[in-house]
């Protein structure tokens, strides 16, 4: 028997987990609300695994928050990893982000040998989790770590959903090429349960096998929910110009892509 913990109550990428492991056997799996300090009275010694998605994302960043993205999304996940060890947890997977390699458009491919430049708070404390996180991983204590692109699926609470919120009411769109690394919540959830099966530790980059055209998707969506869309070149002339320099048009519209589905297999 499996017995794994997953930290973030109610999280979109968890709760799709355990949904998807709903019919597999040889698995117990609970889930811990992280929302106040309760949880660390919770009795972490009897699972083998903790899954850490708990974090904050996807709300507007501003100096009032900033804050908060360091103690949710770095220093709650070195506590929860700190109580996890000490109560002789065998593995710890951690969901950080490709945002950690930053917004910027790449004109080559991101791989585990390309350095980390996270440009925002989300980035920057997921990528210092990630370091404290190494610290603390030892012989009995392995460390998984998740560089997830964007996550899609239904109801999916991150950019693409609001995306398609957008071209429902304005009924026009840019007809823009471009390739991004996404992965579905069920791809991701099959990564996540070889890697609790084979007990493998290290840095994954995960991802669909094909890369991401926004103007496609949309396309493809708004088809099958039969909304007539104007798709247009006349914008792309001012998307090429400004991409490099807003950060909604980057999301959108640049080039952002892992070289393939990469492992740094430490198991």
């Amino acid at each position: 028997m499996n017995r794994i913990l997953i930290t973030g109550a109610n999280s979109y990428i968890g709760t799709s987990f355990e949904k998807y492991m709903e019919d597999k056997e040889g698995y117990e799996i609970d889930t811990l609300d992280m929302r106040n300090q309760n949880w660390v009275d919770h009795d972490f010694s009897k699972y083998d695994v903790v899954f850490h998605v708990a974090g904050i994302a996807h709300i507007k960043e501003t100096k009032e928050n900033k804050c908060l993205y360091y103690e949710i999304n770095r220093d709650l996940a070195v506590q929860v990893a700190n109580k996890a060890k000490s109560e002789k947890v065998k593995q710890f997977i951690f969901m950080s982000s490709m945002s950690i390699y930053g917004l910027d458009s790449f004109d080559g491919l991101i791989n585990l040998e390309t350095e980390p430049n996270p440009k925002t708070n989300y980035g920057k404390s997921k990528f210092e989790a990630e370091q404290l996180l190494s610290e603390i991983e030892d012989k009995q204590f392995g460390l998984s770590i998740i560089r997830a692109p964007m996550v899609y699926g239904h109801n999916s609470p991150g950019n693409l959903g609001r995306l398609f919120r957008v071209v429902r009411k304005v009924h026009i769109f840019p007809k823009f090429n471009n390739q991004r690394s996404t992965i579905a919540v069920e791809k991701l959830s099959i990564g996540i349960k070889d890697i609790i099966d084979r007990n493998k530790r290290g840095v994954f980059l995960l991802q669909n096998e094909e890369y991401m055209c926004t103007y496609q998707t949309v396309r493809e969506q708004m088809e099958k929910e039969k909304i007539k869309v104007l798709y247009t070149s006349a914008f792309n002339p001012l998307i090429r110009f400004f991409t490099k320099k807003i950060i909604l048009l980057k999301k959108t519209f640049g080039d952002l892509k892992f070289e393939n589905e990469q492992i740094k297999d430490q198991s």
